[in-house]
């Protein structure tokens, strides 16, 4: 009896830890609805028995994914926003080291080279993109510039760069750094993405299903009250049973 009763309060704190787990990732879901470029995550689970101190003991292993699903695209008619159509991201570049993005929304900074929202370098298939006719002064005239659908630059009618989009041969072995970055670690293989589109004057929204994440936020919440209920009813038999086996 004693002993079934320390199983349930394991197992209750256990799904309780999980449900606080999955809270935070749909909390931080909902975070980024407006962030461009966002993929949201999701939190899968997988049971197990294992041998702890000579007893099967039974647990439950989490797993966090990126859903890469597509997010719709947004017109803003600013040249310098983009988005991806189909698979793919985008390489920026900083002191921190090179990461993967779908958010498109870029500027160009001081000295003509087109950067993202945290002045991190956009690559091109050449390097960094660099647009000097826009550098210094030269940022107040009027340019025009155009990107094709394949990533090529062109100002005023002049190719000067493509647009870099690559790809890996395991996405789910990508690792999020930041809301808006993931990295490649070591051993997945990074490719140039050739069936990708660029479209110019668009950027991709987040995937954030809202609704589905306050279905799942309202279902934890329920969940975490009934799972403290039955730790509280668990801890109530425990104690009762060690004050009647303290009488003999």
């Amino acid at each position: 009896m004693q002993h079934d009763m320390i199983d349930r309060l394991r197992h209750s704190m256990r799904a309780l830890q999980m449900l606080m787990r999955s809270q935070e990732v749909t909390a931080n879901n909902l975070a980024n609805i407006n962030t461009p470029g966002f993929k949201s995550d999701k939190l899968f689970y997988r049971a197990f028995r294992e041998k702890l101190d000579g007893e099967s003991v039974q647990g439950v292993e989490t797993r966090q994914s990126i859903s890469m699903q597509q997010g719709t695209l947004e017109a803003t008619n600013n040249p310098l926003d983009f988005a991806i159509e189909g698979e793919g991201f985008f390489q920026v570049s900083n002191g921190t080291g090179t990461f993967l993005t779908r958010n498109g929304r870029f500027s160009l900074n001081p000295e003509g080279y087109l950067v993202d929202s945290n002045n991190s370098m956009v690559e091109g298939v050449s390097g960094a993109i660099h647009l000097p006719q826009f550098a210094g002064s030269g940022a107040d005239r009027e340019v025009t510039i155009e990107v094709a659908k394949d990533g090529t630059v062109k100002v005023e009618g002049e190719e000067v760069a493509r647009i870099k989009v690559v790809n890996v041969d395991d996405l789910p072995g990508l690792e999020r750094r930041t809301n808006s970055y993931l990295a490649v670690p070591e051993g997945l293989e990074m490719y140039e993405e050739n069936s990708a589109q660029i479209v110019q004057g668009y950027y991709e929204a987040g995937n954030v299903n809202p609704l589905s994440e306050m279905v799942d936020m309202t279902r934890n919440m329920r969940l975490f009250e009934s799972q403290q209920r039955a730790m509280r009813t668990s801890d109530e038999m425990l104690s009762q049973t060690t004050t009647k086996l303290g009488r003999f």
